[in-house]
């Protein structure tokens, strides 16, 4: 507590009495605001505040449902813990829809109260926590928008229970909640009887103070037809691939996009005498048709299918099944010139047999291809077929920024455990369809619900028979439900689309049919009850429910989360990032900042700790793996990628390949690529700089090589002054130290061998700085190898962009012990023989392994823990005493101007490297000498003393390393 109260009046200094104080605390007032460039928002504080509280009391005029369902998932891991809290809220202005409050019965754990009082506006959030309360308040409802996206202000403030700011809200929230009604179900009926009427009386200047309905907008837009601002952006892009002579051209584009209308815009700028849209489906016809008919205008007669029973084939704008169309006796009819415009929807199924008919059949003046897909599995190159012309592309993520797709509320919940064992790969059907299970899915698909007023949803099963078992176990319960596979013709599942839309059916489960080129927008749930083996496959599924549509304000995603071996690929597919890095991908489950907009991504604690369990068993950097991205890769360049073409297309991370290989050489003759040879010390060469300077975590060596790639021998003073001008440090120790990593004098024995054991640059007598007589002959004579060491050079200025230039270690960036003594300049690489801290050349880097394996022994299983944000209570190695030097030298550090640095990482399952949380200063009144006890149960002596970091420790960073292991 003690420390507490330092902490909080060091805070509120800085806060209200001199913000240049040089005092640090994490407690101090902050303004919150929602800053989409810097991916901040008011949820993310309020979220920080409720998953780690011991109780809260919410007071808020206004709810929406999907601002409640930003906490859902949250509320129900509080009510795991036993945690429960308080919402006060009321109808003023009739703004609160009776559905928010059948939304709010269903949180068990949560009371909730309805006042009377005239003109209730509040917007106050109070969390209590074991050492303190902290307040929001401001101007933020419980509104998605408010929450997210619009321009509010609110406060965040810290105080003890005694402090008189919380007494005052702590007081009139409790007298408003006395007098408050209980929210009940009759309260809801007699509400809702009431609504009809007040709803219809409302004028519009009264809700003047409420978030926009971004429906009503969009539906206008819709209706508009001209072009928004990506499609705007892509017919340009299209223009121009043609202006350059190009007569063919790729498009992707997200699910729900808008690519038919693009497409359209496309055809009436372009003005074909005929055109030809080909699309696998007639479903899909009728709708394009009619898109098209909206845009093109002119005469109907001009709009014709080709599909069964239908025959336009005289049509000026021909809409065809590629079945159809690719039928000889059928294609025969037509010229190969008849169509000046072919256009191939869903166009990565093009390498079957029926699609490459047509396509060699036709010469059309403009060839273009849409999906949403590319990246396929069949072998098949889509790139190659449009001579690698991509001519716009606007992902999932992109495409939520620039609000074209209906905002989503993803939540990972838990899949049900039987007799202790979770539901994974190997689960047999009969386990998949117990009664537990149904009751587990209901339980949640109600919990989390839906937007609108009936539930319109899609379930989509790992197999046949378990959506079959699972739509009548569910209609038993009285849900309406069909289950359509494979099996059911195009008639049926049109039939039973048909039924649910118009609102005969609750679910239509399903395996893999619906995956694509299916259009139901009024989708306002998607349920995962399968395991994610592909990302391709989890985005198509997520994608059923994005279109945007007036019956729903966002569409509800439920994903069943087991002990699956991928489920790695959730973050990766709701990420988009592709890079093969776990961290990157541990990072995408600690902070879903990537999701812009009102879209929000949950998961439950348990769910979470499984996907977690499943980044750190995978083996993403098996051949088969990387040798799939990179095919990927290779099919959209066409040709064999460099390092820089994995960064320039968000692809795998370079490091992860040199990492495994240690060159990418190596790599790519493990993918038998036919590749020039290069001699035995040129391959040393690759892999030092592939090991060391790749990775971008420091310039000076980046900027040294790019030099002298472009110069036989550069004046040192000139390597000084791009330095200057580079905003680098330029002490004589890191100058030394960069010296020793390129003569290999910091290196160990064993990597100088693995390096070419002698020096790579010299710094002559001249003061003139030179590669090595080997590596300038390989320069003038092998361009290969030359090209693969720029190459190395380009990608690491890009990696180094996510380091500061100016600092020797950047906070919360990761870093290896060798790393580290690299970058404190340390003479050589003493990282075998540094264990947990090590103090030299007056610096002491500290490695803490937080969640120690359960298997080390009890001599080394130190207790370092985390007190707070700023304070970590840290053990020195045993068999230590307040008398031993290394102590000494630490609790002295202060004095003896020694920098300590702290490195944390979570657990061994995180591999070698560790977050860098910055500097730290022992607190000398915390110093205390006490004993652990080694193998044999003998006492041990050991110091431990709380360390005062420099700056608080990120918050969403701080608590996923506190965060054990959940099952």
């Amino acid at each position: 507590m003690e420390n507490f109260v330092q902490n909080l009046e060091a805070s509120l200094h800085k806060g209200f009495i001199d913000q240049n104080a040089n005092k640090q605390g994490s407690y101090k007032p902050k303004l919150l605001i929602n800053n989409k460039r810097k991916s901040e928002n008011v949820l993310h504080s309020l979220l920080e505040e409720l998953d780690h509280c011991s109780s809260f009391m919410f007071s808020v005029a206004f709810i929406t449902e999907s601002g409640l369902a930003t906490l859902k998932s949250h509320l129900h891991d509080l009510k795991n813990k036993g945690i429960s809290g308080k919402i006060l809220t009321s109808t003023f202005l009739s703004f609160n829809q009776p559905k928010v409050f059948k939304e709010l019965l269903k949180i068990t754990n949560v009371e909730v109260r309805l006042t009377n009082l005239e003109g209730f506006h509040s917007k106050g959030y109070i969390f209590n926590n074991q050492t303190h309360y902290s307040l929001i308040v401001g101007s933020s409802n419980l509104t998605a928008q408010a929450l997210k996206v619009n321009y509010e202000w609110n406060v965040k403030l810290t105080s003890l229970e005694n402090g008189e700011i919380i007494h005052h809200f702590k007081n009139q929230f409790d007298e408003v909640w006395k007098e408050a009604q209980p929210l009940t179900n009759d309260w809801i009926s007699n509400y809702e009887k009431n609504f009809v009427q007040t709803i219809n009386n409302r004028s519009e200047n009264q809700v003047a103070d409420f978030p926009t309905n971004y429906q009503t907008n969009s539906i206008k837009e819709t209706f508009k037809i001209v072009p928004n601002k990506m499609q705007q952006a892509a017919l340009q892009e299209i223009q121009s691939v043609r202006e350059t002579g190009k007569d063919r051209a790729l498009i992707i584009s997200a699910t729900g996009t808008g690519k038919t209308y693009l497409s359209a815009f496309d055809v009436r700028s372009f003005k074909p005498k005929r055109l030809l849209f080909i699309a696998h489906r007639e479903q899909i016809l009728h709708k394009a048709k009619s898109d098209y008919y909206k845009v093109l205008g002119g005469p109907s007669k001009n709009f014709g299918i080709l599909s069964g029973s239908y025959r336009d084939l005289e049509a000026k704008y021909l809409f065809a099944t590629i079945q159809s169309i690719s039928k000889a006796e059928t294609m025969q009819q037509f010229d190969p010139q008849d169509f000046d415009y072919i256009l191939i929807d869903e166009v990565h199924k093009a390498g079957a047999e029926s699609y490459q008919k047509v396509i060699k059949y036709f010469k059309p003046k403009f060839l273009m291809g849409m999906t949403a897909t590319p990246e396929r599995s069949d072998d098949f190159n889509i790139y190659e077929l449009f001579n690698y012309n991509v001519a716009y592309e606007i992902r999932l993520q992109e495409a939520l920024e620039e609000d074209m797709l209906c905002p989503f509320h993803y939540y990972g919940v838990t899949d049900l455990e039987l007799n202790g064992q979770a539901i994974d790969d190997t689960t047999i059907l009969s386990k998949l369809v117990t009664e537990e299970r149904v009751d587990h899915l209901i339980d949640k698909i109600d919990y989390y619900g839906f937007c609108g007023d009936k539930v319109k949803g899609l379930i989509f099963c790992s197999r046949k028979e378990e959506a079959q078992k699972l739509s009548s176990a569910l209609n038993e319960k009285g849900y309406r439900t069909v289950a359509l596979t494979g099996d059911n013709s195009q008639e049926e599942r049109l039939r039973q689309v048909n039924r649910l839309e118009n609102g005969s059916l609750d679910y239509i489960l399903t395996v893999d049919i619906f995956n694509e080129g299916i259009d139901i927008p009024c989708i306002n749930q998607v349920v995962m009850l399968r395991q994610t083996q592909s990302s391709i496959v989890f985005i198509q599924q997520l994608g059923r429910g994005l279109r945007k549509h007036e019956s729903k304000e966002y569409v509800t995603i439920i994903d069943f989360i087991g002990n699956y071996k991928k489920n790695y690929l959730i973050p990766v597919a709701l990420s988009g990032d592709q890079s093969l890095n776990k961290d990157n991908i541990r990072r995408y489950m600690n902070d879903s900042g990537y999701i812009k907009g009102l879209s929000t991504i949950n998961f439950e604690e348990i769910a979470k700790d499984r996907i977690y369990k499943s980044i750190n068993s995978s083996n993403l950097t098996e051949l088969r793996i990387l040798r799939e991205a990179y095919i990927e890769l290779k099919n959209r360049i066409g040709r064999i990628p460099y390092l820089y073409d994995f960064i320039k297309n968000h692809s795998i991370d370079p490091t992860v390949i040199t990492n495994k290989y240690s060159n990418y050489y190596q790599f790519l003759l493990k993918v038998k690529e036919e590749i020039p040879s290069i001699t035995a010390y040129e391959d040393k060469v690759l892999t030092m700089f592939s090991l060391e300077i790749l990775n971008g975590k420091r310039q000076h060596e980046v900027i040294l090589l790019d030099l002298l790639l472009n110069n036989k021998q550069i004046n040192y003073d000139d390597y000084i002054n791009q330095l200057m001008e580079a905003n680098c440090k330029i002490d004589k120790k890191t100058l030394s130290s960069v010296q020793r990593i390129f003569d290999l004098s910091f290196f160990t024995q064993a990597y100088k061998k693995k390096y070419g054991d002698k020096p790579i640059v010299i710094l002559d007598k001249n003061n003139k700085l030179r590669f090595n007589e080997s590596i300038v002959e390989s320069l003038n004579t092998h361009e290969y190898f030359k090209h693969m060491i720029k190459d190395i050079v380009q990608s690491a200025k890009e990696k180094n962009k996510y380091y500061q230039i100016d600092q020797s270690l950047t906070l919360y960036r990761k870093y290896t012990r060798k790393d580290a003594c690299r970058l404190l300049n340390w003479d050589k690489d003493e990282s075998s023989t540094m264990y947990g801290y090590k103090v030299k050349y007056q610096t002491c880097p500290i490695f803490v392994t937080y969640h120690k394996n359960g298997e080390v022994e009890s001599s080394v299983d130190y207790g370092d823990e985390f007190l707070n944000q700023d304070i970590l209570k840290w053990y020195t190695r045993s068999n230590r005493t307040l008398k031993s030097e290394e102590v000494k030298k630490i609790i002295n550090a202060k004095d003896n101007n020694t920098d300590i640095h702290i490195f944390i990482k979570k657990d061994d399952d995180e591999g070698s490297d560790f977050y860098y949380l910055g500097q730290a200063t022992p607190d000398t009144k915390t110093v205390e000498q006490s004993v652990m006890k080694d193998k044999n149960n003998k006492e041990i002596p050991v110091v431990h003393m709380n360390m005062i970091m420099e700056k608080s420790i990120n918050t969403r960073l701080y608590h996923y390393i506190k965060s054990g292991n959940l099952s």
